[in-house]
């Protein structure tokens, strides 16, 4: 048994956090960007567009993040392609992660009155136009703060990566409890980190929430 103090187990924990805090902002970014793209060809009008984007989301969001790590990770492989833990843990998130903001998106886009888009054809502006000048400003202020709470989701989202080897967090915290015997110990940093990572980001996101109730009443 090696003997490690708490704040040795906190240490160590804290910098394995770094991978857990890097690979959500790489899940969050890129979900955001591949989800933004999708959900403009959802709103493009095209039905083929449109059946592909829902068939899309709701593969993703039907079937368990733990599931889409494991077909990232070993099903690529079938294909003759080597994948990392690192590579698969973050291709796998940010396509969870496109999903669901891509459904967030399009749910705020729905909650601006169809009205906005009568008035911007009116003013003879085309598809793009209309979601660039008109759409998208007014949907993007509904849809700060759920967007910022989904971040939430996430980052305790990547405790499953430890399954395909990947040390965040969690691994790191099973590697050090394995190590120490002190189970309850680790854990309970482990605990105390992801809620030290999550509360800040759904505070900021409730009071985000109120700020834009008030602004718009």
């Amino acid at each position: 048994m090696v003997d490690f103090s708490v704040w040795d187990i906190f240490r160590n924990l804290l910098l394995a956090a770094r991978w857990t805090v890097l690979l959500s902002l790489i899940a969050f970014v890129g979900g955001g960007l591949a989800g933004l793209l999708l959900l403009v060809l959802r709103l493009s009008r095209k039905p083929w567009a449109e059946r592909a984007v829902a068939g899309y989301v709701q593969l993703f969001q039907g079937t368990p993040l733990l599931m889409q790590l494991f077909l990232a990770y070993f099903g690529l492989a079938l294909f003759g392609i080597k994948t990392s833990a690192w590579t698969s843990a973050a291709l796998a998130l940010t396509l969870y992660t496109s999903a669901f903001l891509t459904e967030i998106w399009r749910g705020c886009v729905e909650a601006v009155p169809r009205g906005q888009w009568e008035a911007a054809r009116s003013l003879a502006m085309n598809f793009r136009e209309q979601l660039r000048h008109v759409i998208l400003p007014q949907a993007g202020r509904i849809a700060v703060a759920p967007t910022v709470g989904f971040l939430v989701q996430v980052i305790k989202g990547t405790a499953l990566a430890s399954v395909i080897g990947f040390i965040e967090l969690t691994k790191a915290g099973t590697m050090i409890a394995n190590a120490t015997f002190k189970p309850f110990a680790v854990y309970s940093c482990v605990a105390l980190l992801y809620f030290a990572l999550c509360f800040p980001v759904s505070l900021y996101a409730r009071n985000l929430e109120r700020k834009l109730n008030v602004a718009h009443r």
